[in-house]
């Protein structure tokens, strides 16, 4: 008889608020929190029930906060990949295709995240302080239409949201999901009051058509 060595209890060795959201991020990869029982939670940590809720109010602020430990990780890829980047078009749209490459490379992360997202669409949410900036900027320059600037976060996001499901769901050959990405990118910048020349440039330089 082949006999497996015990699972290791991630309670044992990790602090209690992370051994709980270790847990739920394994649950949440399989099922939305709405099915996931805090006893289940708690079993899966290896603490006891009364710990749940010493750190989370209940199970949807403890949703929000494993998305919000994903979200950090992607909002740090893009701030790196618009490091020296000072338009504000470009560095819009970069979150976008950073957003779209995190769910290709990450997809159970995006999972996650796209299952416990919360109130983090708010524009005045911390972490969408850098996509509100750049669409105020933007806005102020002219470069965007001037009702971007209040409702931009929530469409953007909303965008982002909407290319990493796809991509999650049903990823497709490489040059699909470009092309995809390529098309949203195009009619999101559309919908923010974009100039068609710029909006072919910003797709263009992803697709490698202009140097």
């Amino acid at each position: 008889m082949n006999s497996q060595p015990p699972r290791k209890r991630p309670g044992r060795s990790l602090p209690t608020r992370a051994a709980l959201l270790t847990a739920g991020f394994e649950l949440l990869v399989e099922r939305p929190i709405d099915a996931i029982p805090i006893d289940e939670v708690v079993a899966r940590a290896g603490v006891a029930k009364g710990s749940f809720f010493n750190h989370f109010r209940d199970k949807q602020a403890f949703a929000e906060a494993i998305a919000t430990e994903v979200r950090l990780e992607l909002e740090s890829r893009v701030s790196t990949a618009n490091e020296g980047v000072t338009d504000p078009v470009v560095r819009i749209a970069r979150g976008l295709r950073v957003a779209a490459d995190f769910a290709l490379a990450e997809p159970k992360r995006s999972a996650v995240l796209l299952r416990s997202h919360g109130t983090s669409t708010a524009a005045a949410h911390p972490l969408n302080k850098g996509l509100k900036e750049d669409l105020e900027d933007a806005c102020a320059q002219g470069l965007l239409h001037p009702d971007a600037k209040d409702v931009g976060v929530l469409y953007w996001l909303g965008l982002c949201q909407a290319v990493m499901t796809a991509l999650v769901e049903s990823p497709a050959t490489r040059g699909r999901n470009a092309a995809l990405v390529n098309k949203v990118l195009g009619l999101g910048l559309t919908g923010l009051g974009a100039s068609a020349a710029r909006i072919a440039d910003i797709v263009s330089a992803r697709s490698g058509k202009r140097p």
